[in-house]
């Protein structure tokens, strides 16, 4: 049986300050998101619940340094992988979110799903297409075994599409707030002469009893503020809620 185990990174500055983070704007996790990724490593260390035989990690700083942080607990090499990257930003990663969106407009997936956010970077359509190819090869290169995947709250989100075969070119009718350091696992098995992906927990942050679980404020919430006045948290992307 093939057992994928995708890790949300922990809370990334990307999370609490408006700015878009691609290999550019990504400066890593917050101290909240440090301690979110040692706690998971502890938990992992202490259950042994999973045995992995292959140890991915997008490359996308936030990602990387959650995976280095549990690394200990899984005892595997690491294979960074640029393919499990969040969607991609073009021209507009690095920059804040109000000058963003003041030069290539608020992206609107809902209704645009095909238009880059930015010159350069990716739609909906366009990534949502880049997971499925990640998940088809991945999961086939190293099928039987079992693999976990420091990706991102997209990529998980993208999970959902892929195994249900679900419309990939519209935002699907319902959301999904994946939690940072949750542990979403998928399992294939067969049944006759079928194998079928399936979904056997979400959003799994027990590890994280006792730090407060709070949320970013969605992208959208994102408002400009008078100078002098401090800004609020925010997750610019739609898929970083």
């Amino acid at each position: 049986m093939t057992h994928l185990y995708l890790v949300r990174h922990g809370e990334a500055v990307s999370n609490v300050k408006p700015i878009l983070a691609g290999m550019r704007g990504d400066s890593g996790l917050t101290p909240r998101g440090i301690r979110q990724a040692e706690l998971l490593r502890d938990r992992l260390a202490a259950t042994r619940e999973i045995v992995a035989d292959i140890f991915i990690s997008s490359t996308l700083p936030r990602a990387r340094q959650t995976a280095e942080i549990i690394a200990p607990a899984l005892d595997l090499p690491l294979i960074l992988d640029d393919e499990v990257q969040e969607l991609r930003l073009g021209e507009a990663d690095g920059l804040h979110t109000e000058e963003a969106w003041a030069k290539y407009g608020r992206p609107d997936f809902e209704n645009f799903p095909l238009r880059p956010i930015a010159p350069g970077g990716e739609s909906w359509g366009s990534f949502m297409l880049r997971v499925g190819s990640a998940f088809s090869r991945i999961t086939r290169e190293h099928q039987g075994k079992t693999i976990v995947i420091v990706c991102h709250g997209g990529i998980i989100d993208g999970s959902f599409i892929y195994f249900f075969q679900k419309p990939s070119l519209i935002l699907p009718i319902a959301e999904f707030h994946t939690h940072n350091t949750s542990i979403t696992h998928w399992d294939f098995h067969t049944r006759g002469e079928r194998g079928r992906w399936r979904l056997r927990k979400y959003n799994d942050i027990v590890h994280l009893n006792g730090l407060e679980v709070r949320d970013s404020l969605r992208w959208e919430e994102v408002r400009p503020r008078p100078n002098g006045e401090e800004g609020h948290s925010s997750a610019p992307l739609p898929t970083e809620q």
